[in-house]
C-alpha cells in the first residue's frame, strides 16, 4: 500500500514533467525499487524507470539510489519523470529546423514564431513535434508515434526562441529533474508597454486559468488558485512609451511572462490575448498612431523571445549556456522604437 501520493500536472505548465511522492507502507516487504514503482505508476516502462533512477530523478529519503535498491517500510520516494506521451499518433514531416547545437544526448532548436510546438486541436501537422519526429527517427523518444518526442518544456506558438530536446530516456529524465529543481536558466527578452517604476524586480503571483476565459491565464496573488509562479525582470532599454525587458523564469507556467507583465500593468507589445495590441501609452492619434500601427505590422505577435538557455549536460555534467539573436521582426521593431530611446 501507499500512504500518500501526489502528482503535478503539466496542463498549465510549460515544463513537461510529472512529480510523484510516495510513502511506503509499514507492511511493505523488501522489493527492488524499479519493480516496486512499476506496479504504482501508470504509462511508464521499466526501462524508463531504470533510466530515471540512473539520472537521479528518483530519490529515496532525499538521496539518489541505485536501480537495485530495495524499498523498505516508511521510505519516502520522490520521482520526477517526463510527461507521458499522449495517445495521438504523430506523423513525421520534413520541416526545416534551426538547430544551433546537437550531440548524442540532446539538441537545441531555435523555434521560429508561428510554429506550434505539439499537435492539438486545429494544428495536427506542421508542428515542431512533427519536425522532431522526422529528424529523430528511430530514437527511443520518437518511437511508437509518441506525441511529445524528447520534449521537456515548450513555448507558445507566437513566441520565438530556444528549446532543449532530449534524444534518450536518460536525458529526458535528467533534464526533467533540472526543470523541477528550477536549476535551468531561462532568459527571455520582452517588449512591454510603458516603463516599470522599479527598473528591476520580482513578480510573485500564482498563475492559473481565468474563470472568464479559459484561453487566458490570470494572476492570483493570494495563492487561492493557480500555481506558484516567479518572474524576475530587469529593464534594459526605455523607449518612453515601451521598454525592453530581460525576464528570467524561476518557474515555467503557461503564459507566465505574459500574465505577470499584464498584472504589473505592462502588457507585452502586440499581444492580442492580453490587450497589448492597442496603444496603451501615448496619444492614440496623428503621426504617433501611424507610427505604432506600422510597428504592429512589423511584429503582428507578442514581442517575446526565449533568448538564452542554460543547463547541466546529462552525461558530462558540464553547465552549458546557449544564446540566440533576436529574430528579424523583433529586431526591426526595436530599431523603429529607437527614435524614442531615453536614458534609464
Amino acid at each position: 500500500m501507499i500512504d500518500y501520493t501526489e502528482q503535478e500536472s503539466a496542463e498549465d505548465s510549460d515544463e513537461l514533467y510529472e512529480h510523484h511522492r510516495i510513502i511506503v507502507d509499514k507492511g511493505q516487504a523488501l522489493l527492488r525499487l524499479d519493480k516496486f514503482l512499476m506496479d504504482r505508476l501508470a504509462n511508464v516502462t521499466r526501462n524508463k524507470l531504470q533510466e530515471a533512477i540512473r539520472a537521479e530523478s528518483v530519490q529515496v529519503n532525499q538521496k539518489p539510489v541505485k536501480v537495485s535498491y530495495k524499498v523498505k517500510p516508511f521510505d519516502i520516494i520522490t520521482i520526477t519523470l517526463p510527461d507521458p506521451p499522449r495517445d495521438t499518433e504523430v506523423l513525421p514531416e520534413a520541416i526545416p529546423l534551426n538547430i544551433p547545437y546537437e550531440d548524442d544526448e540532446l539538441l537545441l532548436v531555435n523555434k521560429q514564431a508561428g510554429m506550434v510546438v505539439h499537435p492539438g486541436y486545429s494544428n495536427w501537422s506542421g508542428t515542431l513535434v512533427n519536425a522532431l519526429t522526422y529528424h529523430l527517427q528511430n530514437l527511443p523518444t520518437t518511437q511508437h508515434g509518441a506525441a511529445r518526442p524528447g520534449l521537456v518544456h515548450r513555448i507558445d506558438k507566437d513566441t520565438s526562441g530556444l528549446l532543449v530536446i532530449a534524444k534518450t530516456d536518460y536525458s529526458m529524465a535528467y533534464l526533467a529533474r533540472q526543470f523541477f529543481n528550477h536549476t535551468i536558466e531561462r532568459t527571455y527578452y520582452a517588449l512591454v508597454w510603458g516603463v516599470p517604476k522599479a527598473l528591476q524586480g520580482t513578480i510573485i503571483g500564482h498563475v492559473g486559468r481565468s474563470a472568464k476565459d479559459r484561453r487566458v491565464m490570470a494572476v492570483y496573488p493570494d495563492g487561492a488558485y493557480g500555481k506558484h509562479a516567479v518572474t524576475h525582470y530587469k529593464v534594459l532599454k526605455s523607449f518612453r512609451y515601451v521598454s525592453l525587458l530581460q525576464c528570467n523564469l524561476e518557474t515555467g507556467r503557461t503564459h507566465q511572462i505574459r500574465a505577470h507583465m499584464k498584472y504589473l500593468g505592462h502588457p507585452l507589445f502586440s499581444d492580442a490575448t492580453y490587450g497589448g495590441d492597442k496603444i496603451l501609452q501615448g496619444t492614440p492619434n496623428g503621426t504617433y498612431k501611424a507610427f505604432v500601427d506600422n510597428a504592429f505590422k512589423l511584429m503582428p505577435r507578442q514581442a517575446l523571445h526565449a533568448k538564452s538557455l542554460g543547463f547541466k549536460h546529462p552525461l558530462t555534467k558540464e553547465f552549458m549556456q546557449f544564446d540566440s539573436v533576436l529574430p528579424e521582426d523583433f529586431a526591426a521593431v526595436l530599431e523603429k522604437w529607437a527614435v524614442y530611446e531615453e536614458p534609464l
